[in-house]
């Protein structure tokens, strides 16, 4: 067992023996079809904390020759496909941390310095096959290969680490990517090549040398999304575990969705918040609010305005395929919000190709960026709706309206006003203090529409629902009949208690007075 070739089981057997393991060895059972395949090369990226390195830690132990990990995998999944014994610890495995190489390595030598660590372990094991010396490591796999017929599977973690923390150094870029496809494409020495990191892989530039690989990413994991984060399932298996509240473990950690999970959950924060027992911001904890206040600051036209948008709960439809998959080629703002997606700061739903903040930590994250300058208009808005949230519970019609007002005047300058959608965005932006202690709906069905905004108390919140129609144009009272003749409040399934009916409308003539609002109580 070595450090680079054949690896072990110990990083996944201290996986197992933690507190909270979450069952995500079917991932095996995907990477083994691929074994000797025409897809054989798999890049998944994920952002930061989601569980990519522990895959890697899995896999190794389940491949690594050497080593007997029966015990380790007695009772998972895995244990019960029909693949499972055929590749059981039967590979040579060479393991590599990029990151690990690139923070050792003296500048410009980090895959001469891989090479010389992982050749020292394969002479190791298999010096007598080499009798002279070898240029790299692909010459000498493809001798071993010649020799011995033995095919090797490669797990690579941070294999974007280079590019993401090098980006000004092009020709280290282009010398390292140049090293990845001499050694895996086109190799019969390959058998698998298993590649983790926060990035896609196929467009650097004009280069394009790891075009072998297939590309699950934030924006289509395909047969990868249960193993990308936890499902709604385990999340519950955890919550009743650990008698935490499901509904506010997803008000704070759902909100990644692909095709057929549509619910995703940030595994760093859930076993946080289990172990701890107490919601908070866990995943953006490890990474200062700087690295997402660049991006966000960019002068690219209409994405300050996106954000504010997506921060009032609103969703953007975004063009992903012109990303050029790096931190700084940007030719649009479809492309930072793309990059946005790869490192975990907005969802991204295929179907419509729209991005939205996913959750409470998420959106959190955003103001913390917005509070350190550049973003005084939204700051003013969201300090001034812990009182806008107070007035409408008393049931202050006037005071509500009037606040609205002055966080319109605020946010004119930003976001567009002049539909029922914008309008929705603005005022769960003048709302934004109600997640606190509510889960915010946009257009809830009911059966006879959509409810435009929906606040459902969380379970330790003891104040009531509210149901908010939005009238543009019209008035508060038709927008408080339309919830009464359309059932709105029965969409709440589940709630019983007080439920309070918001009628908003906004009149662009009225300059004096241009909100007008109607609340009532009902009970139910």
């Amino acid at each position: 067992m070595g450090i680079y070739v054949n690896p072990g089981n110990d990083g996944f057997q201290e996986s197992i023996r933690s507190g909270i393991y979450v069952d995500k060895t079917g991932l095996i059972a995907c990477t083994n079809e691929r074994i000797c395949t025409k897809e054989k090369f798999i890049c998944v990226s994920r952002p930061r904390r989601f569980g990519k390195s522990m895959a890697l830690e899995m896999l190794a132990a389940y491949y690594s020759r050497g080593c007997d990990s029966r015990g380790l995998f007695s009772g998972l999944s895995i244990e019960h496909d029909s693949s499972y014994p055929e590749h059981l610890n039967k590979y040579d495995v060479i393991f590599l941390n990029m990151k690990q190489f690139l923070i050792e390595a003296k500048p410009g030598t980090v895959t001469d310095h891989l090479e010389q660590q992982v050749l020292e372990e394969l002479y190791e094991d298999y010096g007598d096959f080499f009798k002279f010396p070898v240029s790299g490591m692909a010459e000498a796999f493809r001798k071993l290969y010649a020799k011995t017929g033995k095919k090797f599977i490669f797990l690579i973690d941070e294999w974007d680490c280079v590019v993401r923390e090098r980006q000004e150094s092009e020709k280290l870029q282009k010398q390292y990517l140049d090293f990845l496809r001499v050694l895996l494409k086109d190799q019969p020495y390959v058998a698998l090549a298993y590649m983790t990191g926060i990035l896609p892989v196929k467009k650097y530039g004009q280069h394009s040398a790891l075009n072998m690989f297939w590309e699950y990413s934030m924006t289509g994991q395909d047969v990868f999304e249960e193993y990308t984060g936890f499902t709604e399932s385990e999340v519950k298996g955890l919550c009743e575990r650990f008698g935490m509240d499901f509904a506010e473990t997803s008000n704070w950690y759902d909100g990644y969705m692909f095709r057929q999970f549509r619910h995703v959950y940030n595994p760093r924060s859930v076993v946080a918040a289990m172990k701890c027992h107490h919601f908070s911001n866990y995943w953006t904890s490890t990474e200062t609010y700087e690295a997402l206040k660049i991006y966000m600051d960019m002068d690219f036209d209409g994405l300050r305005s996106d954000i504010v948008y997506l921060l009032g709960g609103g969703r953007i439809r975004v063009n992903t395929l012109s990303f050029q998959n790096d931190m700084h080629t940007f030719r649009t703002k479809d492309d930072v919000l793309t990059l946005l997606i790869h490192l975990g700061y907005l969802g991204y739903d295929s179907e419509t190709k729209e991005v939205f903040i996913p959750n409470k930590e998420i959106a959190g994250e955003f103001e913390n960026a917005m509070s350190v300058g550049g973003w005084t208009r939204v700051m003013r808005i969201l300090k001034a709706s812990e009182k806008l949230l107070e007035d409408t519970l008393r049931c202050d019609e006037a005071a509500v309206a009037r606040e609205l007002d002055q966080a319109h005047t605020e946010a004119a300058s930003i976001l567009s006003y002049n539909d029922e959608n914008s309008l929705t965005c603005a005022i769960g932006l003048a709302y934004y203090s109600a997640r606190k202690d509510y889960r915010m709906i946009r257009e809830l069905p009911t059966g006879r529409g959509f409810a435009d905004i929906v606040f459902l108390p969380l379970p330790s919140c003891k104040k009531p629902a509210l149901v908010i129609e939005l009238k543009y144009g019209k008035s508060a009272e038709t927008a408080i009949q339309q919830i009464k003749a359309r059932h709105y409040t029965q969409a709440l399934e589940g709630y019983s208690g007080e439920i309070l009916l918001v009628g908003i409308n906004y009149d662009k003539n009225h300059t004096e007075k241009p909100h007008t609002c109607v609340i009532e109580r009902a009970v139910y």
